[in-house]
């Protein structure tokens, strides 16, 4: 059987969690990049336990807020794709940026799942594409501009310190 199935679940539940326009969201990714039989399962967490799983798993000391793993076997079978996203984090910044949670929450999940499917974001030349995607994405999905703005705040700060 192929399609995209998502699973979602929630250890951090003081953030509102739209399952059906989440899920609508990932489905609409995978088919744009033409990933036609995955699962992907996507936990919404706090700090404290992202930040356990980011040194578990990758040996950094801080929280963030979206870590990405590809689990799937290289046979042919279908993606097995988890991403782990800060609920916390998400909450925070949204107030902090003007939007809601839910919009930075799809944020997190779209920069994880592109993770998934190749896109980097180390060298500038690649963020600003990677994150050019994010924005559009989730403006056709109906969460509005939410990286741009977040950098559009976070420059916006960086000019009142002067």
């Amino acid at each position: 059987m192929q399609g995209v199935t998502v699973h979602i679940t929630r250890d951090f539940k003081n953030v509102p969690c739209p399952r059906r326009k989440l899920i609508n969201l990932v489905r609409v990714i995978c088919k744009r990049f033409r990933l036609a039989n995955a699962t992907v399962s996507i936990a919404i967490v706090g700090n404290r336990r992202i930040r356990k799983i980011n040194v578990e798993f990758l040996e950094h000391g801080n929280f963030t807020d979206c870590i990405a793993f590809d689990l799937s076997e290289n046979d042919g079978s279908p993606k097995l794709l988890e991403l782990v996203v800060n609920g916390e984090r998400a909450k925070s910044q949204a107030a902090r940026r003007g939007h809601s949670p839910i919009a930075e929450l799809a944020l997190y999940i779209t920069h994880g799942l592109l993770h998934n499917l190749g896109f980097d974001d180390l060298a500038p030349k690649k963020a600003k594409i990677m994150h050019r995607l994010e924005d559009e994405i989730l403006q056709q999905q109906g969460f509005g501009l939410v990286y741009e703005n977040k950098q559009k705040i976070i420059s916006n700060k960086r000019r009142q310190k002067c």
